[in-house]
């Protein structure tokens, strides 16, 4: 077998476990978007299961970015690439630990902030949004190995996402600094909003590096 084809299984072996990963990060992504129903609700029960099942998710992300990094040193000098899979699955790493973050202080806002201030609605788009986002990124990978101008196609779809996080984002931002005057529930909150859009800037590094590796394959 000729180093080509060597280095072509052990890409796909790596973009295998990236896979894994973004499923992972998936249901974390959906997780978070029940949230803050369970808050309006004030279903205390459901949000500490939902916390801990994000926690959960994110420590299996953290193995799997392990596992992807032995099996990429393992590998050496066949995987040309090898920088840019190794810097999606820490990217990857990094947008399951936005997810814990934003749960933790999402869950620490007053479910009276969120109503008076009529957020709700406001956070539980944007968090759909970045769902959007997340699961645009599963079809992408899923397309690598089959169809590389399907996964630029949906790569482009997920910038339109990301724009459109962006102006919902300014626009949360704007009500909040105007709505909520309670200085410890506009930093939470502040710092809840800030992070669902840095998630989503975030996923576009993923999409931009799995065109990268559609390129190589």
């Amino acid at each position: 077998m000729y180093s080509g084809e060597l280095e072509v299984q052990a890409k796909r072996k790596a973009i295998a476990v990236l896979q894994d990963e973004i499923n992972r990060i998936l249901n974390a992504s959906r997780e978070l978007a029940t949230l803050p129903e369970l808050m309006m609700k004030k279903d205390k029960t459901g949000i500490k299961n939902t916390l801990e099942q994000i926690s959960t998710i994110e420590e299996e992300v953290e193995n799997l970015r392990r596992k992807i990094t032995r099996e990429v040193a393992d590998v050496g000098g066949l995987i040309m690439n090898r920088e840019n899979l190794l810097n999606t699955a820490y990217t990857m790493d990094e947008i399951a630990g936005y997810i814990t973050g934003i749960s933790f202080k999402l869950s620490n806002v007053k479910p009276t902030t969120l109503k008076s201030a009529k957020l709700d609605k406001d956070l539980t788009k944007l968090i759909e949004l970045v769902v959007d986002e997340v699961y645009k990124l599963n079809e992408i990978i899923r397309s690598l190995n089959t169809n590389t101008a399907s996964a630029i196609e949906l790569a482009q779809e997920t910038q339109t996402i990301e724009r459109e996080i962006d102006i919902k984002y300014r626009q949360a931002t704007i009500k909040l600094l105007t709505e909520v005057t309670n200085t410890k529930e506009l930093m939470l909150m502040k710092d809840v909003i800030e992070g669902i859009e840095e998630m989503a800037d975030k996923c576009q590094r993923v999409s931009d590096s799995f065109i990268l590796l559609a390129l190589s394959l």
